[in-house]
């Protein structure tokens, strides 16, 4: 089944966005995110990686466990996705919009058959106006509950779905240099070639809800990067947070895909664009 005309958007919301930062998810955030789409929809197709599940089931038990804490993840993690996807479904259908879920692990990305059958599924979904909403088979798989928050999925995704544009949604805006940050001024960077050196500028904080930080923010935009894709960390936790970044409206961290460098010169003006 072809592509459409529409610019492929895959949309990480980490845990501190559905929450606005407080115990609770926000059916009013995940709202907000609905409405954005619905204004967004002619131009662009999307594609939801979301986390939330853990912080969601938090909201309901208190798990007791003598075992590992990561077990105990595991299982809020199981009794939350189904909540969130409630969350979600109403709070879309209300919109207009149509969901569908879809549970990957790290072993569907090494495998050929199980890359195709992704691709395969969640183009016929959009096809047909279902947005996709992604999560890490967490039951099973523990990797981005300890380290990423649904980041590198977010990055994995994007780049085996061809995306256009990885958008990873978190509570600040974009990127800070690691001077501001420390001094509490927070200076966005704005754009950004290389990685390596945006790596240098981040601080290693992880944030309340989320399990990621900074750091697998951009270990996802190195994936995208490298499969040609462009990457804009942004603040989610504001209303119209999409609509504002694709109309410039606010500060946002764009690091450009590996196609679409830039060499400028001191007065900014591009002289060249290289591989």
């Amino acid at each position: 089944m072809g592509r459409s005309d529409r610019k492929r958007i895959v949309l990480k919301v980490g845990s501190n966005v559905l929450t606005k930062e407080t115990d609770h998810i926000s059916r009013g955030k995940i709202e907000d995110i609905g409405r954005q789409i619905v204004t967004l929809q002619d131009e662009y197709e999307f594609v939801i990686v979301s986390s939330g599940a853990i912080a969601v089931a938090k909201q309901f038990v208190n798990l007791e466990s003598n075992g590992a804490a990561i077990n105990v993840k595991q299982a809020l993690a199981s009794i939350g996705q189904p909540h969130l996807m409630r969350v979600f479904q109403e709070s879309f259908r209300d919109l207009g919009l149509l969901t569908s879920q879809c549970l990957l692990s790290y072993s569907d990305f090494e495998r050929e058959q199980s890359k195709k059958n992704i691709v395969n599924t969640i183009n016929v979904l959009v096809a047909n106006n279902y947005i996709p909403i992604i999560n890490e088979n967490d039951t099973v798989a523990t990797d981005e509950i300890q380290f990423g928050d649904n980041d590198k999925l977010a990055g994995l995704t994007a780049a085996l779905l061809k995306a256009d544009l990885l958008v990873i949604a978190t509570n600040t805006n974009g990127i800070c240099t690691k001077e501001s940050v420390e001094n509490n001024t927070y200076h966005t960077i704005d754009e950004v070639d290389d990685i390596e050196l945006l790596e240098s500028e981040i601080v290693t904080k992880i944030s309340t809800h989320g399990t990621g930080g900074m750091k697998s923010k951009i270990e996802a935009a190195r994936i995208a990067q490298t499969a040609d894709i462009e990457t804009w960390v942004v603040n989610g936790v504001k209303d119209d947070f999409l609509i504002d970044v694709i109309q410039n409206k606010v500060s946002f961290t764009k690091i450009n895909s590996e196609n679409r460098v830039e060499r400028k010169d001191n007065r900014g003006e591009v002289i060249e664009k290289y591989k």
